[in-house]
């Protein structure tokens, strides 16, 4: 455990400062970064994302001890003609907010993700759980499992959170069809 009182005044690291704390030991996993957007992030691969939380974690200068919220993207057209114009493959895209309240730095991390793992339809993708780093991920990771269908690799507890366990499909999804009915009551 880290104690406050031995760390020395608090201050607020960019994410530029931050990628170059992580390139070193992490560099085959860093894949992307914008120092720029507004909400300045880093994208890193999947396999490293419980090692990289880790470490921003526990390094004491860094010292990530929130983790505000894990949102998931889909990156998917329906329509084949407005499909036919993008410039980029259909993919799935977590992004996890990070802060240290100690230090006054945040990070956005994302992880790109197939839609479906090997490329079959229903397969989740899947990515290491961080719910052992950060104890809200419990959480936050249900919920993008439930409606957006993510697995997570060592969840302890990886199960719906706000559809019905028998619930078929994730509604956040872009090709989601709502059913017309469930259990014999109307669903739309």
């Amino acid at each position: 455990m880290i104690e406050v009182g031995a760390f020395h005044a608090p201050y607020n690291m960019n994410v530029a400062e931050i990628h170059a704390r992580l390139s070193p030991p992490f560099q085959p996993w860093l894949v992307a970064h914008d120092f720029e957007a507004v909400d300045a992030w880093i994208e890193v691969e999947g396999e490293g994302l419980a090692d990289i939380g880790r470490y921003l974690r526990q390094e004491p200068d860094l010292w990530f001890d929130m983790l505000h919220c894990i949102t998931a993207v889909d990156y998917f057209e329906p329509d084949p003609k407005k499909a036919a114009q993008l410039q980029r493959q259909p993919h799935l895209e977590l992004i996890y907010h990070l802060s240290s309240t100690v230090h006054r730095h945040r990070l956005v991390l994302k992880v790109r993700l197939p839609r479906w793992r090997e490329d079959v339809p229903g397969q989740l993708p899947e990515v290491p759980s961080l719910s052992g780093v950060w104890s809200t991920a419990d959480w936050h990771e249900r919920e993008v499992f439930d409606l957006s269908g993510v697995f997570f690799r060592g969840h302890p507890d990886l199960r719906r959170i706000l559809c019905p366990e028998d619930w078929v499909g994730h509604p956040l999804r872009k090709d989601y069809q709502m059913p017309t009915e469930y259990h014999g009551i109307p669903a739309r």
